[in-house]
């Protein structure tokens, strides 16, 4: 069987490796915890976002529902996802007490 057709289909670039790089446990707490923090942050900037909104189309600044609902689901979905991402850490964590040794 004559395979020299294939070959012209190989364009020599190695394959890349997927594998993901080994991390000790220190730096794998602080991403994670560096995720949560910024995950909070965030939520708390669209918190705030969204009050502003509202404190401004009550005193009559402006008239725009369309911005203050976008504003108040935003800041509702956020806290929603940061509801949820605490429920599965807990629970995590949960698992982990669990666990005999």
């Amino acid at each position: 069987m004559d395979i020299s057709s294939l070959q012209s289909l190989y364009g020599g670039t190695p394959v890349k490796d997927t594998r993901t790089p080994k991390v000790d446990a220190t730096t794998g707490f602080q991403s994670m915890l560096d995720s949560v923090m910024n995950l909070l942050e965030d939520t708390n900037s669209l918190q705030k976002q969204a009050n502003k909104a509202q404190v401004a189309f009550q005193l009559g600044e402006t008239d725009n529902t369309h911005d203050l609902m976008i504003a108040e689901k935003k800041a509702n979905t956020a806290l929603q996802y940061t509801v949820a991402v605490r429920d599965r850490i807990l629970e995590s964590y949960q698992q982990i007490m669990q666990m005999q040794v």
